[in-house]
């Protein structure tokens, strides 16, 4: 019996123990992912025909066609009397005199109704149209509603985004994802090259 007990203890493969994994002294850190490429914009590029339309205002509709001839500013924003509107809207009044001695229309677009629009002019003698786009057709043509982070969340809505048109009818400048501050300024030295 013993010599069937080793032959059969012959007859089994040797289990191996398992290697180890040996510790390195100083493991390189694992790369960080790859940051998403910044969201490309989905308007008209410059070169581009602006997109035409005709929108609703207090004094009847406006059609961009109707204005080729002269160069114009179209501003989408998101919501009347709202701190960062308001501040952006209030710029553009201020900039007015110069943006019309260069012969430039400035045109304000949100979802806003032609109500709440006309409470918003007069609150801040705003002295341009503002352009109602309920259904945000034209916003979308743009490029100017879509997804977009707002106070940390991502969210749908318009986008702060200003194209200036040359006469023609040609997209000349295209400020997508638009900070405030300066802004209207710098929208004055781009009409100020055409």
């Amino acid at each position: 019996m013993a010599a069937k007990k080793k032959a059969k203890a012959a007859a089994k493969p040797a289990v191996k123990a398992k290697a180890k994994p040996k510790a390195v002294a100083n493991p390189k850190p694992a790369a960080k992912p790859a940051a998403p490429a910044a969201k490309q914009h989905a308007g008209p590029k410059v070169g581009d025909p602006a997109p035409d339309f005709t929108l609703p205002t207090d004094a009847g509709p406006v059609s961009l066609a109707a204005l080729r001839g002269k160069p114009v500013v179209v501003y989408f924003y998101p919501k009347d009397d709202t701190p960062g509107c308001t501040r952006e809207a209030c710029a553009f009044r201020d900039n007015q005199a110069a943006l019309k001695k260069k012969g430039v229309m400035v045109l304000g677009v949100s979802g806003d109704s032609i109500a709440s629009h006309d409470k918003f002019k007069a609150k801040y003698k705003l002295n341009f149209p503002l352009l109602s786009d309920p259904d945000k057709a034209v916003a979308k043509k743009y490029g100017a509603w879509g997804e977009k982070v707002l106070y940390g969340k991502k969210t749908v809505g318009m986008i702060r985004s200003t194209f200036v048109i040359d006469g023609e009818g040609v997209v000349r400048k295209v400020f997508p994802r638009v900070k405030v501050d300066g802004h209207a300024e710098k929208v004055l030295e781009a009409v100020s090259q055409l």
